[in-house]
């Protein structure tokens, strides 16, 4: 996705100036509308998200403590609550973790000696990062298969050559937040075991995973040899993300953190704001999942009852809280619907951006949280006619 920067992506690159004016329409139709199903808090301006940082930073830390320098106190307390929660010996924090994957990958790599990574084609190293595992990290990443679902244990122990790390997204995001279940995760890192292979997971988005898989984040994070978590994608913090394991990975990822300029002098509001995800976003989301699996139910039958039966909600049933909605046009003409929707009913059902998925093919993203559970099924339904009415009219 291009403009869903809450979601794991950035604004649109290197655009022209019709689709940088399509994206600022479309912030303000946001900020306009009533209501949002999709109300990313990372959206809202400085007062409201400092406002909400001051009223809800007294809960989590004692604010009377010093300040953190290069990582110690409120991050080290961050640290200490991610290991807990995820059952390792220990974690680290990461300004980004785009970086915290690079440092896990190349200490497995050195300590594998191998420096080839296994992974999906849509993994987030292979779509986002620009080719960072090949161009700073000096890693090999080899793909296990392009299919939109998770890499199966057959491609794993079949792969025809040797590699040192395989590397799990969980949930896959651009084949729309797919999990596999809990057997055959366990199998795929069964199958990497039986290669000698360590296990990574890109667990961005795990806190969210443990409605699918069954099993609490700890069991989930106890397959594999390390993991990496956001605290902005779906705990709503600043940014940031840790890097968690054995605390003989963690001590050498922190000096790779600091070759790598991660060490930040004072990181407070990042890691106060994490800390608030922690205790207020993290028991909120199975909530959020499951309401979503009712809005995406109420989504496909509100667009086939409103004529649109050639849409497609994707997964039928989600995984987490987020999904994709397919339709056969081009991305200019869905975003124009949607923030004419907004406009002229103050409702806006599809925030985020509109990509091209082929010839004719438009897909977005939808994320149910906060905001979300406020939606009926009728709601939804009646808002995909409105969309319906305005997208007709711009095809015809």
């Amino acid at each position: 996705m291009t403009d869903t920067a809450g979601q794991g992506g950035g604004p649109e690159q290197g655009e022209g100036g019709a689709a940088a004016s399509l994206r600022e329409r479309r912030a303000v139709a946001r900020r306009g509308a009533r209501r949002v199903l999709s109300r990313a808090g990372w959206r809202g301006t400085l007062r409201e998200r400092l406002a909400h940082l001051q009223e809800a930073a007294p809960g989590v830390y004692d604010l009377d403590e010093p300040a953190d320098v290069y990582g110690d106190r409120v991050v080290a307390a961050l640290e200490e609550r991610v290991a807990g929660l995820l059952g390792t010996e220990a974690a680290a924090f990461f300004p980004t973790g785009t970086m915290a994957q690079q440092v896990a990958l190349r200490c497995w790599a050195a300590r594998t000696g191998n420096p080839v990574v296994a992974l999906h084609a849509l993994g987030h190293p292979e779509r986002h990062e620009r080719h960072a595992l090949s161009q700073v990290a000096g890693l090999r990443p080899v793909i296990l298969t392009a299919e939109h679902r998770p890499p199966t244990a057959e491609e794993i122990r079949e792969f025809p050559e040797p590699f040192g790390t395989l590397m799990l997204e969980l949930p896959l995001r651009d084949a729309g937040f797919l999990l596999p279940t809990w057997d055959e995760l366990t199998e795929a890192v069964e199958a990497a075991r039986e290669r000698d292979a360590v296990v990574h997971f890109d667990g961005a988005r795990l806190w969210e995973s443990t409605v699918r898989l069954g099993r609490p984040l700890e069991e989930i994070a106890g397959l594999a040899d390390s993991v990496y978590v956001s605290f902005y994608k779906s705990l709503g913090g600043f940014g940031g993300a840790a890097l968690a394991g054995p605390a003989s990975l963690i001590e050498e990822a922190r000096t790779w953190r600091h070759r790598y300029g991660g060490t930040v002098f004072q990181q407070f509001p990042t890691a106060l704001s994490a800390l608030v995800g922690l205790d207020r976003e993290l028991p909120r989301l199975p909530e959020y999942v499951h309401h979503a699996r009712v809005i995406a139910a109420a989504l496909r039958e509100g667009l086939a009852a409103a004529g649109l039966p050639w849409s497609r909600v994707h997964p039928e049933e989600p995984h987490t809280h987020e999904f994709q909605v397919w339709l056969p046009c081009d991305p200019d003409t869905a975003a124009e619907a949607a923030v004419r929707q907004a406009g002229e009913t103050g409702t806006m059902l599809f925030a985020n951006a509109w990509d091209a998925a082929g010839p004719g093919l438009a897909v977005t993203e939808v994320t149910v949280s906060e905001a979300g559970l406020t939606w009926t099924p009728e709601d939804v339904k009646r808002a995909a006619a409105e969309f319906a009415e305005r997208l007709r009219p711009a095809k015809g």
